[in-house]
C-alpha cells in the first residue's frame, strides 16, 4: 500500500506537469535527480507522499502531498494537500491562524496564557527537543509529515515547528513556500536562509513559526543545541 501510494502519486504529479509545463524540470523524491535542474529556471520540487508511514496505519490523518515551484533562485509557489483531512493549503490562499494564539505566539496580553505548542517528528524528534520544551516551557506535539506539522503551525493548532532528524528539499519546500506566503518565519535552525534546488538536496534541519516567536525560539533552541 505505502509504495504503490508513492509510485501512483508520482506518477500522476509527474504527468499532470510534463502536460501542463512541459519545459519545466521536476525534482522529485521518487524520481532520477536530472542535473539539467541546476541550470534550469524552472524546477518543481515534489514529494508525492509525504509521511509514507503515516498514510499506511489506518485512519492516520497526517500525511500529505507537496508541489512546489522553484524559479529563478526562490520558492515561488506551492501546494500542501492534506487528503484525509480534505484541506489543501497553498501560496495563494495560504490560510490564516486562529484566534486563539498564545500570547508568546503573537497573541495579546489579555489572552489567556497557554504553553508554546511545539511540533516535533514522532519518529525522529530533535534530541534537544526535551530540552527545549523545558527551557520555553513549551508542549510537545509529535506528528508524522513535515507538511501536516506545517499545516498545524499555518492554521494556529500549534506555534512551532522545529525538526533536526534529517530531511530533503522535497520534504520542506512545499511546505516552507506556504509558511512564508503566509507571513510565517522559516529558516535553518541557526536561523540561516532554507535554500532549494541545490546540487546536494539533503536539508536536514528547520524552524517554522509566527515572526514574532522567532528571535526568542532561535535563542533558545541554540541553547538547547550546545547544552541540552
Amino acid at each position: 500500500m505505502r509504495k504503490a501510494g508513492d509510485r501512483l502519486s508520482h506518477e500522476f504529479l509527474i504527468a499532470e506537469l510534463a502536460r501542463e509545463r512541459p519545459g519545466d524540470v521536476v525534482l522529485s523524491e521518487e524520481g532520477r535527480d536530472d542535473p539539467a535542474r541546476l541550470a534550469a529556471e524552472r524546477v518543481w520540487i515534489v514529494d508525492p507522499l509525504d509521511g509514507t508511514r503515516e498514510f499506511g496505519e489506518p485512519g492516520r490523518p497526517d500525511w500529505a502531498v507537496h508541489v512546489a515551484l522553484w524559479a529563478q533562485g526562490r520558492l515561488a509557489a506551492g501546494a500542501v494537500a492534506l487528503p484525509a483531512r480534505g484541506c489543501v493549503l497553498t501560496t495563494a490562499e495560504p490560510g490564516r491562524r486562529s484566534a486563539g494564539v498564545s500570547p508568546a505566539a503573537g497573541g495579546h496580553a489579555e489572552d489567556t496564557v497557554q504553553p508554546l505548542r511545539v511540533m516535533v517528528s514522532r519518529t525522529r524528534a530533535p534530541a534537544f527537543a526535551t530540552r527545549l520544551a523545558g527551557d520555553m516551557g513549551a508542549t510537545l506535539l509529535p506528528l508524522g509529515s513535515a507538511g501536516a506539522k506545517a499545516a498545524a503551525v499555518i492554521c494556529g493548532e500549534a506555534d512551532a515547528y522545529v525538526h533536526d532528524g534529517g530531511q530533503y528539499e522535497w520534504d520542506s519546500a512545499a511546505p516552507v513556500a506556504v509558511a512564508l506566503a503566509a507571513g510565517m518565519h522559516a529558516s535553518r535552525l541557526d536561523g540561516s536562509k532554507l535554500e532549494y534546488n541545490q546540487a546536494n538536496p539533503w536539508l536536514p534541519d528547520l524552524v517554522m513559526c509566527p515572526v514574532p516567536l522567532a528571535d526568542a525560539l532561535l535563542k533558545a533552541i541554540d541553547t538547547a543545541r550546545r547544552t541540552g
